[in-house]
């Protein structure tokens, strides 16, 4: 009898697991700046349409996570992937519901934040919960009223102001804070380790190694 109960419930946790794998990230919303994606600007010599500087597409962490969740789902979940460059540099009254409504009418199971660097500098502590507050109510707005998982990742460039801010939004919206603040100081994550670019922006990003550390952080904060 013992035996014959443990192989039910041995039954039944391998069916919520697989369930799970096939159905917890069904569909993946990334939100972030250039780290995540900018498309060509000659000006600047970057030709991609990926993260920047990643050297290829497949290389930037925004493919890496993706790659890595079908693995184990066994299947590509949907994905949607936008830069909100313009909501860091005026993140205080930002119409949210009008320039994020893609975003939110996507219902991601699986929201990963990647924001932070095109903050302008956070002088006084009400800027600091400004940005907080904006976050908190993007985040929020995102999650709708579903269930998702929410990551939301520390500057690559760490900033202690911005990246309390980040973490204390990522608390208020009941998500998973990832500090990837070790990366940067790593000199060996930046684009221009790898190979030389014109423009110090582009070069300032991180490079196949750093994506993949950003990536490895993410993946590893999943529950």
């Amino acid at each position: 009898m013992h035996c014959h109960r443990f192989l039910l419930a041995l039954v039944l946790v391998c069916t919520i697991v697989q369930a799970s794998a096939q159905t917890s990230c069904r569909k993946v919303l990334f939100l972030g700046n250039s780290i995540t994606k900018h498309g060509p600007k000659k000006d600047i010599d970057w030709s991609g349409n990926w993260g920047m500087a990643a050297t290829a597409e497949a290389n930037d962490y925004v493919h890496l996570v993706t790659k890595a969740l079908t693995e184990k789902a066994g299947a590509a979940p949907e994905v949607m992937v936008k830069n909100i460059a313009d909501f860091e540099r005026a993140y205080s009254g930002y119409d949210i519901a009008a320039k994020m409504k893609d975003a939110i009418d996507f219902k991601a199971d699986l929201i990963i934040l990647a924001i932070g660097e095109n903050v302008p500098g956070l002088k006084t502590a009400e800027d600091k919960s400004k940005l907080q507050a904006s976050v908190t109510t993007l985040l929020r707005a995102i999650k709708g009223d579903g269930k998702p998982t929410i990551l939301v990742r520390s500057c690559f460039w760490a900033n202690a102001s911005k990246d309390e801010a980040l973490q204390n939004a990522c608390t208020e919206a009941g998500g998973i804070y990832v500090n990837i603040s070790s990366l940067g100081k790593d000199e060996a994550n930046y684009g221009r380790s790898e190979r030389p670019y014109k423009h110090a922006g582009v070069a300032n990003h991180p490079g196949d190694k750093g994506m993949a550390a950003i990536a490895a952080a993410l993946i590893k904060a999943l529950p």
